[in-house]
C-alpha cells in the first residue's frame, strides 16, 4: 500500500523568539571561549594541573612555602612578646597622667586656700588701719560681706540667639544677636552704680573698684572667672528708689532696647534682703595711702587728703 504524499501546503516551522539576539544567545550558551576551553583540556590531558613537574621546581616551591610560614610564625611570636610590653607602657602612662592630675588638683586647692588666707589678712589690715572708719573702708572696698535691702536683676540670652538687624549695638562694634555681651553687662553694672547701688555682685562674684568685665570668645569673664547665663546681678540699696532710678537711666533704657530688639530676657525685682560675699582677693600693686600732711600743700590746692 503506497503512502500518501507529504502535504506541501503545511506552514514552515516558526522561527525562535531569540533569533534576533544571536550574539546574546551565543554568549549565554558558550560562556567559555573556545581557545580557553582547548587550553584547559590540553593541560588536563597532559596532567599536573599547573604543579611543577621537575624536582628543582618542586624544591623551590617547598622552600618558598617554608620561608612564608617562618615569616608568619616570627611575626606572630614578636607580636605576642611585644604585647605585654606595650600594655605595661600604656598602664604606666595612665598612672603618670593620673598622678599629675592629682598633683595639679592639690596645687589648685592650695592656691585657693592661700588666696583666701591673703584675702582675710587684707580685710583685717583694712579694718585695723582704717581707724574709726575701718568698717566703712572694708565695705566700700568689697573686703567684707554685706547684706541689706536691694534689687535682683536677671539678664539672659534670647531663646533664639541668631537674630540680626539694626539695634542699640550698631555703634559699639558688637554683632546684633540675642546673646548677652560683656559690654552689655558693663553698662548694666555702671548703671546700677550710678543709680545708687552700694554693693554689686554678678553670679555671686563681688565687684570692686579693681574688677574687670571682659570677654573670652562668647564667655563673659568677671575678674578672669567665666560666668554662664543667666546672669543674676544683686545690688544693695534702697530697693524701690534703686529700681526706679535704674529703669529711668540711660543704661536701663539700653537694657530695655536690647529686650525689644533682640528678645534678650530681663527681669528686675525688689528684695527685702540680699547678701553679697566678700571679694575673693584684693591686690593693690600701685596705690598707696597718702600720709596726713600738716603743711600748706593741702591748703594750697583746696583739697583734703585721703
Amino acid at each position: 500500500m503506497s503512502q500518501p504524499p507529504p502535504d506541501r501546503s503545511s506552514a514552515p516551522p516558526r522561527p525562535r523568539p531569540d533569533a534576533s539576539m544571536s550574539l546574546l544567545t551565543t554568549v549565554m550558551e558558550h560562556s567559555l571561549d573556545e581557545g580557553y576551553a582547548e587550553a584547559s583540556a590540553r593541560r588536563g590531558a597532559e596532567g599536573g594541573e599547573g604543579m611543577p613537574r621537575t624536582l628543582k621546581a618542586k624544591l623551590g616551591l617547598a622552600a618558598g612555602l617554608v620561608l612564608a610560614a617562618l615569616v608568619v610564625t616570627l611575626g606572630a611570636a614578636e607580636a605576642q612578646v611585644a604585647a605585654p610590653v606595650v600594655a605595661k607602657e600604656r598602664e604606666e602612662l595612665i598612672d603618670r597622667v593620673n598622678a599629675e592630675t592629682s598633683t595639679a588638683d592639690t596645687l589648685e586647692a592650695d592656691i585657693e586656700k592661700l588666696r583666701k588666707d591673703v584675702g582675710e589678712r587684707q580685710r583685717k589690715a583694712l579694718q585695723e588701719h582704717g581707724g574709726d572708719q575701718g568698717g566703712l573702708v572694708a565695705l566700700l572696698s568689697g573686703a567684707t560681706a554685706v547684706e541689706g535691702p536691694g534689687i535682683k536683676l536677671v539678664v539672659d540670652d534670647a531663646e533664639d540667639t541668631d537674630q540680626g538687624g539694626g539695634g542699640p549695638r550698631e555703634s559699639t562694634g558688637f554683632a546684633d544677636t540675642g546673646r548677652v555681651r560683656d559690654r552689655d553687662m558693663q553698662r548694666v553694672v555702671n548703671g546700677l552704680w550710678q543709680s545708687g547701688a552700694e554693693a554689686v555682685a554678678i553670679n555671686g562674684q563681688r565687684l570692686t573698684a579693681l574688677s574687670a568685665i571682659r570677654a573670652a570668645g562668647d564667655a563673659i569673664l568677671v575678674d578672669n572667672r567665666p560666668l554662664v547665663p543667666p546672669y543674676t546681678v544683686l545690688a544693695v540699696g534702697d530697693g524701690k528708689k534703686l529700681a526706679d532710678a535704674f529703669r529711668d537711666s540711660a543704661d536701663g533704657q539700653y537694657l530695655q532696647a536690647l529686650h525689644e530688639s533682640f528678645d534678650i530676657r530681663t527681669s528686675i525685682s525688689e528684695q527685702e534682703k540680699v547678701r553679697l560675699p566678700a571679694a575673693p582677693s584684693l591686690i593693690v600693686r600701685t596705690a598707696e595711702p597718702q600720709a596726713a600732711d600738716t603743711g600748706s600743700g593741702a591748703a594750697d590746692t583746696g583739697k583734703g587728703t585721703s
